[in-house]
């Protein structure tokens, strides 16, 4: 096998990668990260600035060992939005060699909407058709399709804060995926009804209220990945059945559960489980059509190193099957 390093950026890892491909990478993904196969360290940041912050999100895997390095900046020309740009690195495990580097904004991209697809086929029900996303940006695009690779999607109902932007973005999801997508003037009017509801904002006070979440809905709190923002209330962490992708981070980070915890509508003991549990039989999941599932995903460098092995071993020719 070459030891030559293998550089790739945003379009080379969109043309290998898919979505829908990423999605079982996830699932064992975390799996293995449950099962202590994978070690990672919670994840470090140091602000470079004001609404400027450098990550650091280490972690050890059987296909090697690596990091996440991303700044976390504002866009100026789009206020209320950032973009995670950086690098992913992994090295090998054999000879400490540095074997890949990759584009951390696009990797993260896919991994994160496919890991979500993975926690939805395990925790929604299985007649869910109607999609609430609750943002409009890259992510959002990300999680339609993700959600309608296990799900036969029927409707998606979209909010943001920019309604004009809303209603571009629905426009070009309803040409690309010839499904039902419709622009909400609320929040709320977009989660009515829903089976599979999103958060996909940067967002730092709750966009999502439990009161609007019927009996039986799935959630994904995917967009707020520190201590201080929180996308939903503390009254839908209450009502829910509470999945972490990772119970370490979640009780350090998870700013919606640790805003449920501090007025004291919940414990620690709230988080059931990790989806990598879930994934492999050890917690139930879902147990009954009237439960909210939640679940928080703060998202892994074991994440990333499973997405940047498989590119490594596409490009090296050896992956099969």
């Amino acid at each position: 096998m070459s030891d030559a390093l293998v550089v790739m950026d945003a379009e080379a890892v969109r043309s290998r990668l898919s979505i829908a491909g990423c999605i079982p990478l996830m699932r064992q993904a975390m799996i293995d990260l449950s099962d202590g196969r994978v070690g990672q360290a919670l994840r470090s940041f140091l602000p470079v600035g004001e609404g400027r912050t450098f990550a650091l999100m280490p972690a050890v895997s059987d296909a090697g060992f690596g990091a996440k390095l991303v700044s976390v900046y504002g866009a100026p020309d789009r206020p209320g939005r950032r973009r995670h740009q950086g690098l992913v690195v992994m090295f090998d495990t054999d000879n400490g060699r540095p074997v890949f580097v990759g584009d951390a904004e696009e990797i993260t991209r896919i991994r994160t909407a496919a890991a979500t697809a993975a926690a939805t086929n395990a925790l929604a029900r299985d007649d869910a058709r109607v999609l609430a996303l609750i943002g409009a940006g890259a992510q959002a695009e990300a999680h339609l399709e993700a959600i309608a690779a296990v799900r036969p999607l029927t409707t998606v109902r979209v909010w943001g804060r920019d309604l004009e932007r809303v209603t571009t973005f629905t426009d070009d999801m309803q040409n690309r995926f010839g499904l039902d997508v419709l622009p909400c003037a609320t929040a709320a009017q977009a989660v009515e009804s829903a089976d599979v509801v999103c958060t996909l904002t940067t967002a730092t006070d709750p966009v999502l209220e439990g009161a609007w979440v019927a009996p039986g809905t799935h959630v994904n709190l995917v967009g707020s990945s520190g201590p201080h923002a929180a996308e939903a209330d503390a009254d839908l962490v209450a009502r829910s059945l509470f999945i972490a992708d990772h119970r370490g981070h979640v009780l350090a980070h998870g700013g919606e559960f640790l805003r449920a915890r501090e007025q004291g509508r919940v414990t620690d003991d709230h988080v059931v489980a990790e989806i990598g549990e879930v994934f492999s039989g050890r917690h139930p999941g879902r147990t009954g059509t009237d439960q909210i599932t939640l679940y928080k995903s703060l998202g892994h460098a074991a994440q990333d190193l499973a997405a940047a092995a498989w590119l490594l071993s596409h490009e090296r020719g050896t992956l099969h099957g």
